[in-house]
C-alpha cells in the first residue's frame, strides 16, 4: 500500500469519528465523506481534519441546507448534487488552507 493511501485513511479514520451523543445525520456523512474519499483532506494535516469537517459542516447547514435536503429525500448522492457539492468542497478547500 502506499503512503498516500495509509495517509488518507487515517483522514478517513479521523472524518469518521462523530462525538457520542451528536452523530452526523446520513446526508451530512455523505458530504463529508465524499470530501475524504475524493482526496480534498489529503493536503490537510490529521490534526486540522476536524477543523475542517467542522467548517465544511457549518458551510452546508448554513448556506446549502438545500443541498442537504436533496441527498436526504432521495437517500442518493445524484449526478446533479454530486456537482453542487464538488463545487463547494473545491471551494471550500481552496479557503480553508
Amino acid at each position: 500500500m502506499t503512503q498516500r493511501l495509509l495517509n488518507r485513511g487515517a483522514r478517513l479514520t479521523e472524518l469518521l469519528k462523530q462525538p457520542q451523543f451528536a452523530p452526523l445525520k446520513m446526508e451530512e456523512q455523505v458530504c463529508v465523506i465524499y470530501a475524504g474519499v475524493n482526496g480534498y483532506l489529503d493536503p490537510i494535516a490529521v490534526s486540522r481534519v476536524r477543523a475542517y469537517e467542522d467548517g465544511l459542516l457549518t458551510l452546508l447547514r448554513g448556506k446549502h441546507a438545500d443541498l442537504l435536503a436533496g441527498i436526504r429525500d432521495s437517500k442518493d448522492l445524484s449526478s446533479d448534487n454530486e456537482g453542487k457539492l464538488k463545487a463547494l468542497v473545491v471551494d471550500y478547500s481552496k479557503s480553508f488552507a
